[in-house]
């Protein structure tokens, strides 16, 4: 039995996977993300800091939410999230379209098999035998 302490209640609870909150703990915060996805459709150009106070949700989870592409803003609102890598401003998730394709492209040559080696021909016995008898 693994039991742990709730991030968000600080109660013990049997943990099983996911994230370490209990599961009452875990409900209130699918509450939340329902409530603040439908305000963000709702309003589709506010930024962060609005929707976290109209919502009253901790800035930080709605970023999360974000990074975890649970959440994705309009093109022209005002969210301030930047590619992990290059540092482009983005929309969702965690880097933008040209680092994921090059990461891709990375990981997809890198576990690419190369062309198996030509295996070396074999010797004819005949030709070149290892005993050797002598004719008499």
């Amino acid at each position: 039995m693994n039991v742990r302490n709730c991030r968000r209640c600080r109660k013990l609870f049997n943990y099983i996977a996911g994230p370490m909150v209990c599961p009452a703990c875990r409900d209130a915060m699918e509450e939340e993300f329902q409530k603040v996805k439908k305000f963000v459709q709702e309003h589709a150009h506010c930024d962060i800091r609005t929707v976290s106070e109209e919502c009253e949700v901790d800035p930080n989870q709605i970023r999360q939410w974000v990074r975890e592409e649970r959440l994705e803003f309009a093109d022209d609102a005002a969210v301030g999230l930047n590619c992990e890598r290059c540092g482009r401003s983005i929309k969702s998730g965690r880097y933008c379209e040209a680092c994921k394709r090059d990461m891709a492209n990375t990981f997809n040559s890198a576990i690419r098999t190369n062309a198996p080696a030509p295996e070396p021909a074999k010797k004819n016995i005949k030709e070149n035998p290892k005993m050797r008898f002598l004719d008499s």
